[in-house]
């Protein structure tokens, strides 16, 4: 349940995995669905919000996580360090793990680009995913959305006939 939901919130929200890592039981707000991310990139701060299913999955989490006195929110769930924060060595390795064992390649970070290109590719403007992802410049977030074909297409579809529309001379009826 814990792996789920760190993979759900990486996928949906964005987050980076050292962002993961750093989240705290207070950085939740279950009713609102959103997360505060305090410590991003360059010490940078912001609100991300939750999908249904990366809800579901944390409160799903939330419901059966251990009472431990850390306010972290994702725990280490074994060995020497149980209770403690996972760290975010310890969530590339169950990344890895879920890879090796599906025969999928896929990273943290790669889960961070997809959230960016679903979210381009469903019609999201490029400066809200900017924001969602904490980049200072747009240049950055342009290399982390892989526009589809298709995405391109409707695109550039609808915006020319805005422009055929504007250009056109009107015919007297």
């Amino acid at each position: 349940m814990r792996d789920r939901a760190i993979f759900t919130v990486m996928l949906r929200c964005g987050l980076r995995v050292e962002e993961t890592a750093a989240l705290r039981l207070d950085d939740l707000d279950l009713r609102r669905q959103t997360i505060t991310v305090r410590m991003g990139k360059g010490s940078k701060g912001r609100m991300v919000y939750m999908s249904t299913d990366a809800h579901g999955a944390i409160t799903d989490y939330v419901r059966t996580r251990p009472t431990v006195k850390t306010r972290a929110l994702f725990l280490v769930e074994k060995g020497t360090f149980k209770g403690k924060a996972i760290s975010v060595r310890g969530i590339q390795r169950r990344i890895e793990h879920y890879a090796r064992k599906s025969g999928v390649k896929v990273s943290c970070h790669e889960l961070r680009h997809t959230m960016a290109t679903q979210l381009l590719n469903a019609g999201a403007e490029l400066t809200v995913i900017q924001d969602l992802l904490g980049h200072s410049r747009m240049a950055t977030t342009q290399r982390y959305c892989k526009v589809s074909n298709l995405k391109v297409q409707k695109d550039y579809h609808k915006a020319m006939e805005v422009v055929i529309e504007r250009t056109s001379p009107s015919v007297p009826g």
